[in-house]
């Protein structure tokens, strides 16, 4: 009988590189991405949101407070005034990193060229969505990372965006699971995605469910945790430490 993937036994878990190397670095920057393949990660994750002129840029929330001390919408600024807006989480780090701006997704393209290892799920986040609509968005972030082919694997909570990637060509997607319950199964059956992420503290003791998918579980940054998810068939774990991760591991 042939086995599901997260029936598969797997010799340890593969770290993703949560939003690049946030122990040390800003989140989602261009210093912080190249840290996270210094240290060794061959699988990232960064998050995606459009600028008000229709840019893709790398940014998680859709307020641009946490991370660059400014208010207002990142949806409603221009890029080139965002480029203007140091993206070195001042309230973490101080003055630090205060010349790192907020990059365009584009400029991950030549950086990954240089690692030809590296894959990265790109998180096509639901603000922008809503505020552009699902096919310009999709269109824009595959354009951006367009020479990185397969090795970009868009992801999202949406489940209309990633039907959308497929048919502008995403050869691989995964699907966010908001609550790990039976409609959610259901839907994960449906849309048959390649990757099922999941926020680890709302499993509890949920079996991963079985299927044509691997599982993703974050934020995990203590090893012995990580290999007690990988036992119970979780092949991948987000973290936000990964250099320290992978040295334990």
């Amino acid at each position: 009988m042939k086995r599901s993937r997260s029936e598969t036994p797997s010799p340890g878990p593969v770290l993703v590189a949560h939003r690049g190397y946030p122990r040390h670095y800003p989140e989602n920057t261009l210093p912080g991405i190249a840290a996270a393949l210094h240290s060794g990660a061959r699988y990232l994750e960064v998050d995606v949101q459009l600028s008000a002129d229709g840019v893709p840029v790398l940014f998680h929330d859709v307020t641009l407070t946490r991370t660059t001390g400014n208010e207002g919408r990142i949806l409603d600024r221009d890029f080139a005034v965002l480029q203007k807006l140091g993206a070195g989480e001042p309230a973490r780090f101080g003055d630090r990193f205060r010349d790192v701006s907020i990059p365009a997704l584009a400029q991950l393209a030549p950086l990954l060229a240089d690692w030809p290892g590296a894959t990265v799920f790109v998180e096509i986040k639901e603000e922008s969505l809503a505020h552009f609509g699902t096919g310009p968005v999709v269109r824009a972030v595959l354009d951006a990372l367009g020479p990185l082919g397969e090795r970009v694997i868009p992801i999202s909570y949406d489940r209309a965006c990633l039907e959308a990637a497929r048919h502008h060509g995403a050869a691989r997607t995964g699907w966010v699971v908001r609550r790990p319950d039976e409609a959610s199964r259901e839907q994960a059956r449906a849309l048959r995605p390649d990757f099922l992420f999941c926020n680890h503290t709302r499993l509890g003791r949920t079996t991963l469910w079985p299927g044509p998918w691997h599982w993703v579980l974050y934020e995990i940054t203590e090893p012995a945790l990580a290999r007690a998810w990988c036992r119970r068939g979780a092949r991948f774990i987000e973290t936000m430490a990964v250099g320290e991760m992978l040295a334990a591991l």
